[in-house]
């Protein structure tokens, strides 16, 4: 019986510390980027480079992924505001059947974005991968990240931590039943970002510079 209660307590403990460090990891990533994310083209500054983040275009029940379709038409309203130059979208391309920067570029394409203003990120596999290889690779210290406010928000806070200039573009969001699993795994991506960036942990490949002109 005394066994079962210490094992109790500390579970108990181990369940208290975690919720304690999904509060405090959500909180620190909204305060460090609550001034640096836009819902208005209007408003924000302009930055030669839009980061997209890469998601998936079709859900495993065949339909489109809002996140996806809502990313794209953020990005086109960007550059059409000429808040944007050039787009770079990073994303998975992890297997030859799966490639995420490919599709995008072709929608971006489709909706009016010349394809030599798009630039493409291969190896974007995590979001840390995304914004370490855009300036370790595509030489960019002032970015503008495209995606939902979420997801923004998180990049901002390591590209603060990695010495890079980054602001966010929100696209919109989707409903709550819609988004319930992500909002509840980007709580657990924030305390994993943090540990992360706490151990240096460093983008899966890197490789040679690309030039954006």
């Amino acid at each position: 019986m005394k066994r079962i209660k210490n094992i109790f307590s500390i579970g108990l403990f181990i369940a208290v510390i975690s919720l304690v460090a999904i509060f405090a990891a959500d909180k620190l990533v909204e305060k460090v980027a609550s001034s640096r994310v836009y819902n208005s083209t209007k408003e924000i500054p302009y930055n030669k480079v839009g980061l997209f983040l890469g998601t998936g275009k079709v859900l495993s029940n065949g339909r489109i992924n809002l996140y996806y379709k809502y990313r794209i038409e953020a990005t086109v309203k960007l550059f059409q505001s000429g808040k944007v130059e050039c787009i770079l979208v990073s994303g998975d391309n992890s297997t030859e059947n799966y490639d995420e920067p490919s599709t995008i570029k072709e929608d971006l394409i489709r909706n009016g974005i010349p394809s030599n203003q798009i630039y493409l990120d291969y190896a974007g596999f995590r979001t840390l991968d995304s914004v370490v290889r855009c300036k370790e690779i595509f030489g960019q210290t002032s970015i503008t990240i495209i995606s939902q406010q979420f997801h923004n928000e998180r990049a901002i806070y390591i590209a603060k931590n990695k010495d890079i200039e980054a602001i966010g573009f929100n696209a919109e969001d989707v409903n709550v039943k819609y988004g319930f699993k992500t909002s509840l795994r980007e709580r657990f991506a924030r305390v994993k970002m943090l540990i992360d960036l706490l151990f240096g942990k460093e983008p899966k490949f890197l490789g040679e510079q690309i030039v954006i002109r």
